[in-house]
């Protein structure tokens, strides 16, 4: 996880950079901002997922043992 706050951190700076150098309306620095938004929206999502049990990962790689098992009604 600290690698895509590295990532987002050295995004930023670009992004300031590329505000700096073709203005702050230029497509330059709405395009570096825009991939600031996506690496933090990715962060979200990482931060979202729901680690796999003990359990689940047995059941992964046996999905054939008795305690498995699913049915349908």
């Amino acid at each position: 996880m600290s690698n895509i706050q590295q990532q987002i951190e050295q995004e930023i700076e670009q992004a300031r950079a590329a505000c700096d150098v073709n203005g702050d309306s230029s497509n330059a620095c709405a395009a570096a901002w825009d991939a600031v938004e996506e690496l933090q929206a990715e962060a979200s999502h990482q931060r979202q997922k729901k680690p796999k049990s003990s359990f689940e990962k047995y059941c992964d790689d046996n999905p054939e043992a008795a305690e498995c098992r699913v049915y349908d009604d």
